[in-house]
């Protein structure tokens, strides 16, 4: 089957630039809906079979948890370092498909993560399928085998994977998915996720508990 691996920032980190809008009790709380709403996603998705979160995050860990996740508890050191750390640990099998997907994007949908190993099975079950954010970063990239492309996360990381896979000679695909493409980082893009339907169950019910939009 295939593993996947949630990164999760510190709560006391987290969302910095939603700050603006709601303190920051309000901004951990949102980390973790989110973080649910993922992992739920994930549970319903027929080609994965386990999930780990990698954090620095007491908090976090106990959340993935008791979701039924695997809590990789770490101290931080860089997202890129950790997920491929995160790789080694969770005793996948040498070609396994290996699934990252960012915290943050909240409306994923079951469906769009199973299109990306149907992709992957369209290249022959080897190689590298994308699915870029909004904002040209990478809401999610599956790769078997794990190492077949470095983690390479971070702004305008869609690119970086793309320039790395080529130069690898990784088969390499890049799909864009509704409910993959925002992450929620800004108001405008809670907007965004608010505006579109699917998925973010917790999330939802958390923003209008807060009263979102703020005043």
């Amino acid at each position: 089957m295939s593993a996947a691996v949630v990164p999760v920032k510190h709560l006391a980190a987290g969302k910095s630039r939603l700050g603006r809008e709601l303190p920051r009790d309000a901004l951990a709380a949102l980390s973790l809906a989110m973080l649910e709403d993922v992992l739920a996603a994930l549970a319903a998705t027929p080609s994965l079979d386990r999930t780990a979160v990698v954090t620095p995050d007491r908090d976090v860990a106990a959340a993935a948890e008791a979701a039924g996740a695997r809590a990789l508890l770490r101290t931080d050191p860089g997202l890129n370092p950790a997920l491929d750390a995160a790789a080694r640990e969770v005793d996948l099998a040498p070609d396994e498909p290996w699934l990252v997907v960012l915290g943050d994007v909240a409306g994923a949908l079951p469906g769009d993560l199973e299109a990306l190993f149907e992709a992957l099975r369209e290249l022959g079950g080897r190689g590298a399928v994308l699915a870029p954010s909004g904002d040209g970063g990478t809401a999610a990239l599956l790769r078997a085998p794990s190492d077949a492309i470095a983690s390479r996360f971070g702004a305008d990381s869609a690119v970086a994977h793309r320039d790395a896979a080529s130069a690898a000679g990784v088969p390499y695909r890049e799909l864009p998915l509704p409910s993959l493409a925002v992450d929620l980082d800004r108001a405008e893009d809670v907007a965004c996720f608010l505006a579109q339907p699917g998925g973010g169950a917790h999330t939802r019910a958390l923003l209008e508990r807060l009263g979102w939009p703020p005043r």
